[in-house]
């Protein structure tokens, strides 16, 4: 303590049992307006200037600056106020408060569920009021002294608050890497959808592989002790997750050769929509009914699909019709292309196109062919649309469709068959 800060203390005039706690809870509330102003300040900027880190803490940025900057500026009123005194005692619990309500505003951030959230919390506000006090040593020794022995280890109360305290804290720095290297790689320039998911993927694997070893190191968990189940546990989980690891490695496959990219249209067996994304155990396909199929990344694959657009998006929609014998044949095939020319969906260039294909039993067959470039709309509504303009068409100038017609020949003497 700095040896003029009780001499300071003694020119407050009045009962110092009184003035004191009142002084403090006043630098205490001056510290948070200043810190308060001061985030509202640093907060845009900072969400402007580092902004994967801003959209990572999704709008719990200024109350964490908030929170930040006032348990910052606490601490050193906190150190030079006289340990024996009530007043040091609030400038210690608005301290703890700053850092509890920090940690809060940071995991509930980071989507971490509260009942992981208040725990940490109350913890940490225990801890910083004890150690900012001088007496966190005897809670510790306390919590120390509690516990069972297992074999050779003996676990404790604190070893087991120490290991929870340091699983939430790594599960909520994966997520806060994995948020701010997401959207660092999605405002990356020069890389395209695929390769920005591809990238997010690799290092979402990477992050969780260091936070692992990172957890090991710092909980000390001795890894040899599970040499002798190695080779049992890992033809466990060769079995076990077999169709799990062939899945992720199949989705980043697929990701890599970019056969198959977020956005494309195929059809996979009696599945036909458009992939929404690509996953590490299957890829989303939403249908044209609103249904959101799950295809395993394998399937894809090992089966044949067909992919709309893989090298192109437009697509060629086939559209059946026939005409009676009696009709003209120019003026029907003129009305056609009429027709798909004036539906809103048909692109001008490649322009429709009507073949006769065959001449049928009781009809000339022709097939209108229209070019789409947004083969996720579904091609049955460019159907519809032609063929109803076409009826119309067909009405307003006379030609015919025909009915089927069937022949029955009676035998001889107008007798009926038995």
């Amino acid at each position: 303590m700095t040896p003029g800060f009780p001499a300071l203390l003694a020119l407050i005039p009045g009962d110092p049992a009184i003035v004191h706690p009142l002084v403090a809870l006043a630098v205490a509330g001056l510290i948070y307006l200043i810190a308060d102003a001061v985030a509202h300040i640093l907060g845009p900027l900072m969400r402007r200037r580092i902004r994967p880190l801003g959209d990572a803490l999704a709008g719990h940025l200024r109350p964490i600056l908030r929170h930040l900057l006032a348990g910052g500026l606490l601490i050193l009123p906190t150190a030079l106020w006289p340990v024996d005194s009530l007043a040091h005692l609030l400038l210690g619990a608005a301290l703890a408060f700053a850092f509890s309500a920090l940690a809060v505003h940071i995991l509930r951030s980071l989507a971490i569920p509260r009942w992981a959230v208040v725990p940490i919390a109350l913890l940490l506000f225990v801890t910083v009021l004890s150690s900012s006090s001088g007496g966190f040593a005897p809670a510790a020794g306390m919590l120390d002294g509690v516990g069972i022995n297992l074999g050779k280890r003996r676990i404790t109360l604190l070893g087991l608050v120490s290991m929870a305290a340091t699983c939430v804290a790594l599960f909520a720095l994966v997520r806060l890497a994995n948020r701010m290297i997401g959207r660092s790689i999605t405002h990356a320039h020069g890389l395209d959808a695929t390769q920005k998911l591809l990238a997010q993927k690799l290092a979402a694997i990477a992050v969780i592989v260091a936070a692992f070893f990172i957890g090991v190191d710092l909980l000390a968990i001795d890894l040899t002790a599970f040499t002798v189940f190695s080779g049992a546990l890992g033809l466990a989980v060769g079995f076990g997750l077999q169709k799990t690891f062939g899945n992720l490695i199949a989705g980043i496959i697929l990701l890599m050769d970019r056969s198959i990219k977020p956005g494309d249209v195929i059809v996979v067996g009696d599945s036909f929509g458009w992939v929404n994304k690509i996953g590490v155990r299957a890829v989303s396909v939403i249908t044209r009914d609103g249904k959101e199929h799950l295809i395993p990344n394998e399937n894809l694959m090992t089966q044949e699909v067909e992919n709309w657009s893989y090298s192109d998006r437009n697509v060629r929609v086939r559209i059946p019709v026939g005409i009676g014998f009696d009709s003209d044949l120019k003026l029907a095939q003129e009305l056609m292309l009429r027709a798909a020319q004036e539906s809103p969906r048909v692109l001008r260039n490649p322009k429709p196109n009507v073949w006769l294909t065959a001449f049928g039993e009781n009809r000339v067959e022709h097939d209108i062919l229209v070019w789409i470039s947004d083969p996720e709309s579904g091609v049955g509504s460019v159907k519809s649309d032609v063929l109803n303009r076409l009826w119309l068409l067909f009405r307003e100038h006379g030609i015919t469709i025909p009915y089927p017609q069937r022949v029955i020949h009676a035998p001889p003497g107008g007798s009926r068959p038995q």
